[in-house]
């Protein structure tokens, strides 16, 4: 009885964890490395400002540790900049008003102001905003002590650039092959439930099924897409760059080629699906067409020879099924528009494939 009760209780809990949650647990290294860079940060500025809580270099120096070096001085200049503005803003509110109780909230208001004006992102203004109330906060509403602050901004963030280059700077290229091998899996698969329709008389469950599949690899595309992106940026002044950016751009130039693929993939599910016919599976010419599909997708495999990609079993045979164009020399009276959609795709699909199709 308490079983099903608990059930929506614990989608909302999911829901609200999600949010700030990962499926997958970030790198300790990384964290090891923020840890390293902000207390490494924390005893520099001690040292040569005789300071004894550092702490907006220590807050500059966990922020810039992102997930790639390009982040990172993206990040590290963010915070430059908005401790600069952040620590005016104090000093100028600070003269301005003296030492209020209220001038806490005056800063931060001339903050957000001051950050719409510089069209300065969301982030940027919240940095301003954060670094005029610390400023104030701690007391420091004299002009050497905010260049000091600035100054341990700078160091910390400088500090967190250089450990998270030099210390065995992140690359996140691995994620593309994987993600570019299932793609080509999947849409293998799914030219071959495309084949199936052609052979076996299907129920509109079926194709339902076979349609919902082949949405699922646009959606894949576009997770690809992302992760390209952000292995393209992982490798932006990455010291280790140059022993990934051979991989990378292959794996880029087979992704382009595919994405066209899935393409005509889905085209050709969504033809069969709105204009399916159980008759179709008694034309010898649909079905020569659905041999074709299937040495489509044997060949489609053989682009990409990954381990995860298929299994020894699955396709013993490694050499392309693929021979010559396949083609029909009468069409259909009834379904001619459907086998002509489907022909065309699979033509496109096999230029794709050999290469003859740029």
């Amino acid at each position: 009885m308490s079983g099903p009760r608990t059930r929506p209780w614990r989608r909302v809990a999911r829901r609200i964890t999600g949010r700030f949650t990962l499926r997958v647990r970030p790198s300790w290294f990384q964290l090891a490395k923020a840890a390293a860079a902000a207390i490494l940060t924390w005893f520099v500025c001690a040292w040569l400002f005789d300071a004894p809580l550092p702490i907006f270099g220590a807050i500059a120096a966990l922020i810039v540790m992102q997930d790639n070096v390009d982040q990172s001085l993206t990040k590290g200049i963010e915070r430059v900049v908005g401790v600069l503005v952040g620590v005016s803003v104090a000093l100028g509110a600070g003269t301005l008003f003296g030492p209020q109780p209220w001038l806490f909230i005056a800063a931060i208001v001339v903050a957000m102001g001051v950050g719409w004006l510089l069209r300065m992102t969301p982030t940027s203004t919240n940095q301003v905003a954060i670094s005029a109330l610390l400023m104030i906060a701690l007391g420091g509403l004299q002009l050497g002590y905010g260049i000091e602050r600035l100054f341990d901004t700078a160091i910390g963030a400088t500090i967190g650039v250089l450990i998270n280059a030099l210390v065995v700077a992140p690359v996140q290229t691995s994620a593309v092959r994987e993600a570019i091998a299932s793609l080509t899996t999947h849409t293998a698969e799914v030219l071959r439930s495309i084949a199936d329709g052609l052979e076996i008389a299907r129920d509109r469950e079926w194709l339902e099924l076979m349609m919902a599949d082949a949405r699922a690899l646009a959606r894949e595309r576009t997770e690809v897409h992302a992760l390209l992106r952000t292995a393209r940026e992982s490798l932006r002044f990455n010291p280790r760059s140059r022993r990934y950016r051979q991989g990378l751009a292959a794996d880029d130039a087979h992704f382009q080629n595919l994405q066209h693929i899935v393409t005509q993939v889905i085209g050709m599910a969504r033809a069969l699906s709105d204009n399916y016919a159980a008759e179709l599976v008694t034309d010898r010419s649909v079905l020569g067409m659905a041999e074709e599909m299937r040495r489509a997708a044997h060949d489609l495999e053989l682009l990409l020879p990954l381990p995860d990609a298929h299994t020894p079993s699955e396709h013993a045979d490694t050499l392309p099924a693929l021979t010559k164009p396949y083609t029909i020399p009468q069409p259909h009276r009834t379904h001619w528009v459907l086998i002509g959609s489907l022909m065309e795709d699979l033509r496109r699909v096999r230029g794709r494939i050999t290469g003859q199709m740029d």
